[in-house]
């Protein structure tokens, strides 16, 4: 077959997900047999699939709902904010948001099982970038009250599940916990070892300031407690009334916190910084 009609490359196109110039090259490859094609794009799919999977995702979405008094939050990366906007990416991610709701999943590698692996491939093939489900979350089903906020841009949301209390409530605190990030839910909360090191921080901070030992003992203390108000939750300002505490909140509503989970695309991820000019120079010496 001497030439590829575009119609032929559109349909395979539709049928695999994968990029234009990929399906012409199988159809010219299988001489103009779609069947043939399609098997040539699966056995090239996974080789360029793992190729793209070495490269840092730490741009992307997170995708949060309720469904059926339980709250669903996931995160899904790419490497860049516009592929993180693309009509396809963001289709990828109702689904992997609805296949979660529907189902009892409790790790992503279950999750991701079947369909939505196949669906992950693909658009890793049309986009040309690596695109990871990176983490999920589903709130405590024993909750009175569960409330969610998701910012307008999509990278940073809470879930926030409440004894007592009302959908409000637990909706404003989802809010304050996407805008402050706390570390706990009260200052009891707060792992010993973080403590320990702030302690040794601020005590590395006071020796030089020439106080008594008893002086530097309450420098000390006085900081601790201060970190302690900035990441505790219960002891912060509420964002949308600073003369509130969230703990007198919690109070006016008769509530209490029993779980939040704050995610923020990409953090912790290490981004991998790319030398393009010796990428080049690496390339023209292959050629």
């Amino acid at each position: 077959m001497s030439e590829i009609s575009a119609s032929l490359v559109k349909e395979l196109r539709e049928r695999t997900g994968i990029g234009m110039m990929d399906c012409k090259q199988a159809l010219v490859t299988a001489k103009g047999d779609i069947s043939l094609a399609i098997e040539e794009l699966r056995k090239s799919s996974g080789i360029k699939a793992s190729k793209k999977a070495g490269r840092s995702a730490a741009d992307g979405v997170i995708r949060v709902e309720i469904s059926n008094s339980k709250a669903f939050m996931v995160e899904i990366n790419c490497e860049t904010d516009f592929v993180a906007k693309d009509e396809s990416f963001m289709e990828f991610s109702d689904d992997v948001l609805n296949t979660l709701c529907s189902g009892d999943f409790h790790e992503v590698e279950q999750l991701m099982k079947g369909d939505l692996q196949d669906k992950r491939e693909k658009l890793i093939q049309k986009l040309g970038e690596n695109i990871v489900v990176r983490r999920m979350f589903q709130s405590d089903d024993t909750a009175d009250h569960t409330g969610v906020y998701l910012h307008s841009n999509k990278k940073i949301a809470c879930v926030t599940s409440l004894r007592g209390g009302n959908d409000e409530a637990a909706k404003n605190i989802a809010m304050h916990i996407a805008a402050t990030d706390p570390l706990a839910i009260s200052p009891n909360d707060i792992p010993i070892e973080i403590l320990e090191k702030e302690k040794e921080i601020f005590e590395a901070q006071s020796a030089d300031s020439g106080k008594s030992k008893d002086i530097v003992v309450k420098m000390v203390e006085g900081k601790i407690k201060k970190f302690l108000s900035e990441v505790s939750l219960t002891e912060q300002d509420f964002v949308k009334d600073p003369g509130v505490k969230i703990k007198s909140l919690l109070d006016e509503n008769n509530a209490q916190v029993i779980q939040f989970k704050r995610f923020e695309v990409g953090e912790g991820i290490e981004v991998e910084e790319t030398d393009f000019a010796a990428e080049v120079m690496s390339q023209i010496k292959k050629s």
